[in-house]
């Protein structure tokens, strides 16, 4: 019978705070236990500062962690901000606003993605086709929606998409420090979403 691997004080603090279950293990998580690594208490730390920003408010973090737990295709972290977010009252709307911009942003991502590897005239005049009714309107504002726009193509590597964002939080009278704020937090929920999933 084999032994089950007993997870540290630091380990288990982090597993607490997400409010995973009980016995919640993973593979990544086995590792680094049993590597006796010290960047649990990194990975720790970053997630738990994420949390005091000046620039975005626990609502916002909230808000942009769904979207890039969803981006992520992270369960646990998709529920600990879906929760985090209603309890700072984030409506449903607001929250089902954070799924639909990181499905939408992923679908942008690939396409511009495209266009600016190949860069050929074709396909840069060629319609998306792609419906984007959500970006006119947004429940979270259009400042917001363009901050999580902005963090999930952050993550998914479009330079076209994460430029053309930038520029309209700017327009729009967003500070950098805010912006890099969010993308810090993207940062740092991905490196959550490859040990805790």
């Amino acid at each position: 019978m084999e032994e089950t691997l007993t997870y540290s004080e630091t380990t288990q603090e982090f597993l607490d705070f997400i409010k995973v279950e009980k016995d919640y293990r993973s593979d990544a998580l086995d590792l680094l236990e049993e590597g006796k690594s010290r960047y649990v208490t990194d990975l720790k730390l970053n997630f738990k500062n994420s949390f005091e920003s000046d620039l975005l408010s626990k609502k916002e973090v909230a808000l942009l962690g769904v979207a890039l737990a969803v981006n992520a295709g992270n369960k646990v972290l998709k529920q600990f901000f879906r929760d985090n977010a209603a309890a700072e009252g984030a409506s449903d709307a607001e929250i089902a606003e954070a799924v639909a911009c990181a499905s939408l942003l992923s679908a942008n991502n690939v396409l511009y993605r495209f266009r600016h590897f190949v860069n050929k005239e074709k396909y840069n005049e060629t319609p998306a086709r792609i419906k984007m009714n959500i970006m006119a309107r947004p429940v979270t504002g259009k400042e917001f929606f363009e901050l999580i726009s902005l963090a999930v193509s952050a993550v998914n590597g479009c330079e076209m998409c994460v430029r053309s964002h930038e520029n309209s939080l700017i327009e729009l009278g967003s500070k950098e420090e805010r912006i890099f704020e969010a993308v810090r937090l993207s940062a740092v929920i991905t490196s959550v979403s490859k040990v805790i999933f």
